[in-house]
């Protein structure tokens, strides 16, 4: 059977009949931007509260996953704090994880406090663990709903009917592309869209990528993939609300549910989209410890990766608490360049950000960063840069993913040929870098990186272009 990947994006579009509200790129966070973009119509809408038969064809090859999500214009900014089983007592075990107080939400506890509810309800720890495995689909067993928790206590599926919630995402709506990405819409239990794309490739084993940006704006996973067009995109959208752990994790289960038979096992998972992943740190390393405990949905550590546009401190917590791997969306060689389509770099500047990398993973044994560099015509595409790329990353564990920008309406630039990245690759080989070029796919609907979520719907605020750059953007 052929093994998968599952890679995650974010994006944040307010509900329908909302207006627009522009504001300034922010320099140091995103948790006080707000935006609001007219959700679209879906294209196919399912019967909510059924299950679904859905056939997703595909031929035998890679695969890889992301999605995005939309947010309604009164959303508040909501941060999961991070949990300890030891927190609560007998009487309030599930009082952090219930959604809007109503009921408790499964699927946003690690093991330990799901076994604490259980027995402060007077329940075995074995149920606990029985409940656990139909959760994350061991032995295939994929519980959607109570009816299908077959083989628990009779009394205990009445408590999980009457005090649990199973479900934090609904599935709405798949529009495939010519090559075969599938872009699949899921809708929030408060009304937000996150989207999801399964993007088939040539080779190698299959990807999922989950908006883990992880944020509604989609925060959570990170400026990676709409880096390309950070700027325009992540003011358009801005920061809604994060993603809870639950609707973060249901995306890798529902890919596993709905995918597996089409394209394999999915075995990878990437934390990345529109916003930063790492400013809701609590939910993200909460969410990839579930993913990788061996009694739930057994991701190796290795293959669950966090993409971060560089929040040093944060990015220093992750590396000490959490075994995942790191992604780190570079994109510039040169701090003007990087301040410019990246203003965080105005806070943790390219010098420290590497320096902070370089210390922190002499601690960290057989441990290599990823590099994300979108390549952007006449802007970090040059000779020039590939000697700057080849000198800052030395001393660094690393290896380096060149990224094809996605053009789109509205953007001011334009992407790198596909010579020109090559070149680029084999000058980084010389310096005896590792490196990969990663290709687009599914853009014919909107599905390739950077293109979720109706970009160039509205013309965002930029910053000052510098003056040697002027020429490539008015190009584009």
């Amino acid at each position: 059977m052929e093994m998968g990947c599952v890679w995650i994006r974010r994006m944040r579009f307010a509900g329908p009949n909302s207006n627009l509200v522009f504001k300034q790129p922010p320099l140091l966070s995103s948790s006080s931007a707000t935006a609001t973009l007219a959700l679209h119509n879906p294209q196919v809408t399912l019967p909510p509260g059924q299950p679904h038969n859905l056939t997703l064809n595909f031929t035998p090859s890679r695969r890889f996953f992301s999605n995005t999500a939309f947010s309604s214009p009164h959303s508040s900014v909501s941060v999961s704090p991070k949990s300890s089983a030891g927190d609560a007592g007998p009487g309030d075990a599930g009082a952090k994880f219930r959604g809007d107080g109503s009921k408790v939400l499964l699927k946003e506890m690690r093991y330990s406090e799901l076994e604490k509810w259980v027995q402060s309800h007077g329940f075995r720890p074995g149920q606990a663990m029985m409940l656990w495995k139909r959760l994350y689909g061991l032995n295939n067993i994929w519980a959607h709903c109570v009816d299908e928790l077959e083989g628990l206590n009779k009394d205990f599926k009445k408590l999980i009917s009457e005090q649990a919630q199973l479900n934090a995402l609904t599935l709405q709506n798949v529009v495939t592309a010519s090559d075969g990405t599938r872009k699949v819409l899921f809708r929030l239990n408060d009304g937000l869209v996150i989207e999801t794309v399964v993007i088939p490739c040539d080779r190698g084993k299959p990807f999922l990528h989950i908006p883990f940006e992880i944020q509604v704006h989609l925060s959570s996973l990170c400026f990676l993939i709409a880096l390309l067009h950070f700027l325009e995109q992540y003011c358009r959208m801005g920061l809604t609300r994060h993603l809870t752990t639950a609707e973060i994790v249901e995306q890798a289960v529902f890919a596993r549910r709905l995918l597996t038979s089409e394209v394999g096992s999915i075995t990878n998972v990437v934390f990345m989209g529109m916003g930063e992943p790492l400013q809701n740190i609590e939910n993200v390393i909460k969410a990839a410890d579930i993913m990788v405990d061996e009694q739930g949905l057994q991701f190796s550590p290795r293959k669950v990766t966090v993409s971060t546009s560089g929040l040093v401190p944060q990015l220093k917590r992750f590396l000490h608490e959490s075994n995942c791997s790191l992604a780190v969306s570079l994109n510039a060689t040169t701090d003007e360049v990087r301040n410019w389509i990246m203003p965080i770099n105005r806070k943790y500047n390219i010098s420290l950000l590497l320096d902070t990398l370089r210390q922190e993973l002499q601690c960290k044994h057989k441990y290599k960063v990823l590099f994300e560099y979108v390549m952007l015509a006449g802007v970090n595409d040059s000779v020039e840069d590939a000697g700057r790329l080849i000198d800052l990353v030395k001393g660094i564990p690393c290896t380096i993913n060149l990224i094809q920008f996605n053009p789109h309406c509205g953007s001011q630039f334009r992407p790198t040929s596909i010579d020109k990245m090559i070149e680029f690759r084999n000058l980084l080989a010389q310096g005896k870098c590792s490196v990969f070029l990663r290709q687009s796919r599914g853009d014919d609907q909107m599905a390739a990186c950077g293109q979720l979520g109706k970009p160039g719907t509205f013309q965002a605020p930029v910053l000052r272009v510098p003056e040697k750059f002027q020429m490539a953007v008015a190009n584009g």
